[in-house]
């Protein structure tokens, strides 16, 4: 009896081993992406960026049932109007209104929002359109392309023993007007936007929007680093906070 009862006291620790150990695991998990966020944020806005590109490659391979699930997929974060995305694989990369009217491409007539319910994608003589607009395309890219460079920018701070400055939000304001004005005047049919305007205007927002955004970011993967148990390199012993 003595010893049934020993061996019921001793099931206990084991199972609070067990939990220690998912603990662990998930404690090296959290200072893992800590320290890698960077990479894992680079990595995700590039596959974003890359699947839209994807779509008409693949309508153009006559892979259809692939290519229109993207377009499906990105149709909730996008208006996805022809005459505002670029276009691949046909006699040029972008179309107006008036334009692919004439190629009958689209009913004459039809308002912005009929246009956008048409989701129209292209066809084999004009091209496919990329699953997002251009804007977007812009926005995405910079975004992309502003986070590789924080992090060239990140490593030289911390060698320095300092922190990367962060956007104002009056600055981060200003840096948007230009994407605001340029939205809302063609929404209202005040003017019409061009492609080049389009892209330096998502460009300028989505740069900003990473200067605004990812020092705070860092600053909080920082602290994470810093509290984790698992803080220490197990190789070196020394924090690594810095790696991208």
């Amino acid at each position: 009896m003595p010893e049934s009862m020993g061996s019921a006291k001793a099931s206990p620790p084991q199972a609070k081993g067990g939990s220690g150990r998912v603990a662990a695991l998930v404690d090296r998990l959290v200072a893992w992406m800590a320290r890698h966020w960077l990479a894992i944020f680079n990595t995700i806005v590039a596959v974003f960026i890359a699947l839209p590109f994807l779509a008409p490659v693949l309508m153009h391979l006559g892979l259809t049932r692939a290519g229109t699930l993207i377009y499906t997929i990105y149709s909730p974060t996008c208006h996805q109007l022809p005459e505002r995305s670029f276009f691949l694989f046909g006699p040029s990369g972008a179309y107006s209104t008036a334009e692919l009217e004439t190629m009958r491409a689209l009913p004459a007539g039809l308002s912005i929002f009929q246009r956008e319910m048409l989701r129209y994608i292209g066809n084999p003589e004009i091209g496919y359109k990329v699953a997002f607009c251009e804007r977007d395309v812009a926005i995405y890219g910079a975004i992309l392309l502003a986070g590789l460079l924080f992090g060239a920018v990140r490593a030289r701070y911390q060698r320095d023993g300092k922190r990367i400055p962060k956007l104002p939000l009056k600055a981060y304001a200003l840096m948007s007007l230009p994407m605001v004005i340029d939205g809302a005047t063609q929404l209202f049919g005040l003017r019409e936007s061009t492609w080049w305007l389009r892209l330096l205007t998502g460009g300028l927002f989505g740069a900003a929007t990473v200067w605004l955004a990812y020092p705070y970011v860092q600053e909080a993967m920082e602290d994470v680093v810093r509290t984790s148990p698992t803080r220490a390199h197990p190789q070196t012993g020394q924090s690594s906070t810095s790696e991208v």
